[in-house]
């Protein structure tokens, strides 16, 4: 009985495999946890906040070095991570060193969340966990929310989204979610879709388990925005794009920016190419000199104007 009770029932290397007891045996982890620390590098400091009592869902706050005399307030960056929907942490020791980095380039405060991952938590739960996450960002707007560092630091005039492969495609379903459906007073200015992932017309056999109903293909909205009848209400003004030379995800970063162009949506586009690399290069490392250069870029974007 042990040994048909162990038995792997679902099988997606390099990722993991389900038994038919239901236990998830991952085969590939991006990192350990890191926990929340000042950052001795960049100053950035951190912090984790469970933003649901009823799911356990959190957020790591990443605040830059404050200059105590200067009152003025900085933009805020909501960060969606990258794992294929079903590894990969906001709270891990790549995503910690990657966004401290990055939150001391742009100088800006980030928000990185922490979605349940499939298939424990089917999706569309990483797409609604990340929805939650803003719900509770925009009870900050009146300066009176739960966290202090967003009352005291945020320009809620300056929101951007951002995110990593799949949680490129989380912060394109957000763009559009919002706009259809408006939180009072809260409103993003731009997203920035870094080496995004989205469905093609072969069905994805993984993506069809960890979201059960899906066609794991471009006809899924969520998968495609191609497919999004709201695409044109997309709720933010201006939108970056990058995409990597050697990326096979390439051609749907691409496909994705020409699809905004055509659409009725009335905001603009931008495509930078980082030459040379591969997908999300920037991530295991964030302090070689082309990932520095993509977190200027993205610096620029959300500081200008």
């Amino acid at each position: 009985m042990g040994s048909i009770a162990s038995e792997g029932t679902h099988e997606f290397p390099p990722y993991f495999r389900v038994y038919n007891d239901g236990r998830v045996e991952r085969f590939k982890v991006l990192a350990d946890y890191s926990p929340p620390s000042v950052d001795p590098e960049t100053g950035v400091e951190s912090k984790d906040v469970v933003i649901s009592e009823e799911t356990g869902v959190k957020v790591r706050i990443f605040l830059p070095k404050i200059n105590c005399l200067d009152q003025t307030k900085l933009p805020l960056l909501v960060h969606y991570h990258g794992g294929a929907f079903c590894v990969g942490s906001s709270l891990d020791v790549v995503t910690t060193r990657l966004l401290n980095l990055q939150t001391s380039v742009a100088n800006v405060v980030t928000v990185s969340v922490d979605y349940r991952l499939a298939p424990e938590h089917p999706l569309p739960i990483a797409y609604d966990d990340s929805w939650s996450a803003l719900q509770w960002i925009a009870t900050h707007l009146n300066g009176k929310g739960p966290e202090l560092w967003l009352n005291e630091h945020v320009d809620f005039g300056r929101v951007f989204l951002t995110g990593d492969s799949v949680g490129a495609n989380i912060a394109q379903h957000l763009a559009v979610r919002l706009g259809v459906t408006r939180l009072d007073g809260f409103r993003v200015r731009g997203a920035v879709m870094v080496h995004p992932y989205f469905a093609v017309s072969e069905p994805d056999k993984m993506i069809q388990y960890l979201y059960p109903g899906s066609s794991g293909t471009d006809s899924d909205p969520k998968l495609n925005p191609k497919a999004d009848p709201d695409l044109e209400k997309m709720g933010c003004e201006k939108v970056l794009v990058f995409v990597a030379e050697k990326d096979w995800f390439k051609p749907r970063g691409v496909e994705y920016c020409e699809t905004l162009k055509k659409s009725e949506w009335k905001g603009t586009v931008e495509l930078v190419e980082n030459e040379g690399e591969n997908h999300v290069f920037h991530v295991p490392n964030p302090a070689c000199e082309k990932a520095l250069l993509l977190m200027q870029k993205l610096a620029s974007f959300v500081n200008q104007g």
